[in-house]
């Protein structure tokens, strides 16, 4: 640990750890102009190939390159296996929650996880009780969010399962190291990335209604203005499947059918990227022109399967966050091999007043809140910030959530002054189907300014390249 936080790269004896010495003495021979001209080659190439993500509200234009850094994130064998392990436990235990509660909410009925948490929660859909679906799973795609803090333990930050994105660039990022920097993965063995699509059609094909021979599957997507467009393009490409927009399908005797040139064709299976309220206006959002008219009852009926399931936000909720730990035990039996990060619930009264005595020194969340929206950062805001939040707290506190302001990880990272520490997380994707797969790493976040501890996208973080050495 150095300057109060792990760094991946050196230990607190400023000793380049053992995982990363091949890679530090390339870089030590490697002349910096080289290193430059790499790096705007890159920035180049991602323009080329159109690895944008789009900022709302920003005037100056809807679309921005995402900063790419050519300093991996280096993980041991070792430590991604007991991390994977972890994963599949956790991804496993919130598709069995998330059974239960459209089911016998014997979790609920048991009082370990609060009966309003869930089903006062905007997240929970009433129009998924009773509904089963394929191998009972409803997260397909997960996206969990991972940190190491203090001498190196890994906390699990956040899950998503709703729609997670961030897999494209961590496709991308490997194979423009490997086209940068060939010589690197002479030195290395590092784990292969490149299957996930193949992987991701598996998940989706093992998925598709019973009796089906031949599963068409496809992507659909909120348009070409929505955030990850780029990504939504990419996965449809490289699985080989239709991408289709809400207006391409139509739903006829409870059968969802796509709109093509050669007449209308049968859809099996929907990967979709468009949120619950947008995906079927007969029942959710009125006004939505995301949709399809009819896909719930098409689904209910089981002549379609949703990947993610509708309903799956409840469970990545951070009102439910704190209960995962519990969830495991009760559905597994299991102590958690993961933990999550100490969170305090402003909805208790003890809690609350805790939180109000010390947000200076905390991070505090909407329940609701994404990309890094909606949070208060207390040791990095002013003290008109902190009284602002504090009235907003007061005015809902069950609104909230509040959290130790962890000293996430660093790696260094190519910044204008040179190489410097800069903080990260992980966001491995973890895909359920016949069974749990996940390819080895994950989207690899670093917050780009000096001190900050936001890594989103949208608030300006950029990506690496995340290897998991083979040996």
């Amino acid at each position: 640990m150095a300057g109060g936080f792990f760094n991946e790269m050196v230990d607190s004896d400023g000793v380049v750890r053992s995982h990363y010495a091949r890679f530090a003495e390339w870089l030590q021979d490697t002349p910096s102009e080289r290193v430059a001209r790499k790096r705007a080659e890159a920035d180049t190439l991602f323009h080329r190939v159109g690895i944008t993500f789009a900022v709302y509200g920003e005037e100056e234009g809807t679309e921005r390159l995402i900063p790419f850094d050519i300093v991996p994130r280096i993980l041991p064998a070792a430590e991604w296996n007991a991390l994977s392990a972890g994963l599949r436990q956790r991804v496993k235990t919130l598709n069995l929650f998330l059974h239960d509660i459209y089911h016998g909410q014997e979790i609920l009925k048991a009082g370990r996880v609060p009966a309003d948490h869930v089903l006062k929660n905007a997240q929970y859909r009433p129009e998924m009780q009773g509904l089963d679906v394929p191998n009972g799973i409803y997260a397909h795609v997960a996206g969990v969010d991972i940190v190491r803090a203090g001498q190196g333990e890994f906390y699990v930050l956040e899950d998503n399962l709703r729609v997670p994105s961030g897999v494209s660039y961590m496709l991308e990022d490997r194979k423009m190291m490997m086209r940068l920097f060939p010589e690197l993965f002479a030195r290395y063995s590092v784990a292969p990335v490149e299957h996930y699509p193949d992987m991701l059609l598996d998940s989706l094909l093992s998925i598709s209604p019973k009796g089906v021979a031949d599963p068409v599957v496809v992507v659909l997507t909120p348009g070409a203005y929505n955030s990850a467009y780029f990504e939504h393009a990419f996965l449809a490409q490289q699985m080989g499947v239709e991408l289709v927009e809400g207006q391409d399908l139509f739903v006829r005797s409870d059968v969802v059918y796509m709109r093509t040139t050669q007449g209308p064709r049968r859809v099996d299976v929907i990967y979709r990227r468009v949120d619950d309220d947008f995906l079927d206006p007969l029942v959710f959002r009125k006004d939505s022109k995301l949709g399809v008219p009819g896909l719930l009852s098409a689904y209910r009926s089981g002549n379609v399967t949703l990947c993610n399931a509708i309903g799956t936000g409840v469970a990545d909720d951070k009102s439910i966050y704190p209960y995962v730990p519990e969830m495991v035990r009760f559905y597994l039996g299991e102590e958690p091999l993961l933990n999550n990060v100490p969170t305090y619930m402003l909805r208790k009264p003890d809690d609350l007043k805790y939180v109000q005595a010390h947000l200076p020194e905390l991070v505090v969340k909407e329940v609701h809140g994404s990309g890094g929206y909606g949070m208060l950062i207390g040791p990095a805001s002013s003290k008109a910030q902190i009284e602002d939040f504090r009235k907003r707290i007061e005015a809902a506190p069950e609104k909230y959530i509040a959290q130790p302001t962890l000293s996430l990880s660093a790696c260094p990272t190519f910044v204008e002054s040179g190489v410097a520490p800069r903080h990260i997380d992980l966001r491995p994707f973890v895909l359920s189907g016949r069974e749990i797969n996940m390819v080895p790493g994950g989207l690899t976040r670093v917050a780009l300014s000096e001190g900050s501890l936001v890594v989103n996208s949208s608030q300006g973080g950029g990506t690496k390249d995340t290897w998991v050495l083979e040996n």
